[in-house]
């Protein structure tokens, strides 16, 4: 994902990671109880403060844009991979893995139009468990035709669930500030999109 230094990207929709967050980023005192989410589009890191007498699950689905919001009173902000609590940190491969499966579309459309990354390197090598080997097969099948989705990409490559393959890529992007090729997420710079 490519996108100019200087363009502001926001989520609409987070999933919560954990509820209430008892250690949070230090950077200004806050009125009621902070959450930690994931970005359901570009997959960013937020602390936000809840709505007095609500009550959040972890996995639930909040509304966290710019409109008004009935869950969340306002986002704090970016916050990195080791910023999380240790909950969030167990919940991120199982949250991202749903976030991917609830816009399977989006995903099948990255194994339909993936390119290379560098001349010796192409974008689905980058994904965990996709060698050459099956780089060759799947790109062959979508000359054939385009795949439909997760579960024609399984029967007509091989491959082993594309979900959780594509899940464990977003978790590495993350969790690695210095991961190389990013292919679904945006690099994080302390507090602001890079």
């Amino acid at each position: 994902m490519f996108l100019d230094r200087r363009q502001k990207i926001y989520e609409d929709y987070g999933y919560i990671l954990d509820y209430p967050v008892h250690r949070r980023i230090a950077r200004k005192p806050v009125l009621g109880e902070v959450a930690q989410l994931i970005g359901e589009r570009f997959f960013l890191l937020l602390e936000a403060v809840v709505r007095p007498g609500v009550s959040l699950d972890v996995g639930e689905r909040v509304f966290i844009g710019r409109d008004s919001r009935d869950k969340i009173l306002y986002v704090l902000g970016l916050i990195e991979y080791v910023d999380l609590t240790d909950v969030a940190k167990s919940e991120l491969e199982t949250i991202v893995e749903s976030i991917v499966r609830m816009n399977e579309k989006r995903f099948v459309a990255f194994f339909n139009s993936s390119t290379p990354v560098s001349p010796r390197m192409h974008a689905l090598e980058l994904i965990p468990g996709i060698g050459k080997k099956y780089m060759w097969i799947i790109l062959r099948e979508r000359e054939n035709s385009a795949f439909k989705s997760f579960s024609d990409i399984q029967q007509r490559t091989g491959i082993p669930d594309p979900a959780k393959l594509i899940a464990k890529r977003i978790v590495e992007e993350i969790s690695d500030s210095e991961v190389k090729y990013r292919l679904f997420t945006v690099k994080i710079a302390r507090y602001g999109v890079e």
